[in-house]
């Protein structure tokens, strides 16, 4: 078994963009955005590690908070959120948030899902 990820978005492009930036994934489909009704896309891990972040296009936006959320260990969340907002976050939290034993910083992607920065230490 493994997981993939699909996250709903109504512009792949910029989505697919920001996430393979954030991610440090790859997105390998040679023709990429050169058929206007394509509907998926697949950002891969490079070392063959983490799960597929499938990307698809949909018609509707954001409307409620996600019930599902990504969260991205790091080893320094307000440097990994400060990459984030340069390249199209939104912060929710501009403290980071400590509970159970850990630290992490609520964001928004460039289309409103939420995903956090989690401190690994």
């Amino acid at each position: 078994m493994h997981i993939e990820m699909a996250l709903d978005v109504n512009d792949p492009e910029r989505m697919i963009a920001f996430w393979s930036a954030v991610l440090g994934y790859d997105l390998p489909d040679e023709d990429r955005f050169d058929t206007p009704d394509r509907v998926y896309w697949s950002l891969v891990d490079p070392s063959g590690l983490g799960p597929r972040l499938v990307i698809q296009r949909v018609p509707e936006p954001v409307t409620a908070k996600n019930r599902l959320h990504i969260d991205l260990h790091v080893t320094d969340i307000e440097a990994a959120a400060s990459r984030a907002v340069a390249i199209g976050a939104t912060l929710i939290d501009h403290e980071p948030v400590v509970e159970v034993g850990t630290s992490w910083i609520r964001l928004l992607d460039p289309e409103g899902n939420v995903f956090c920065f989690v401190s690994e230490g």
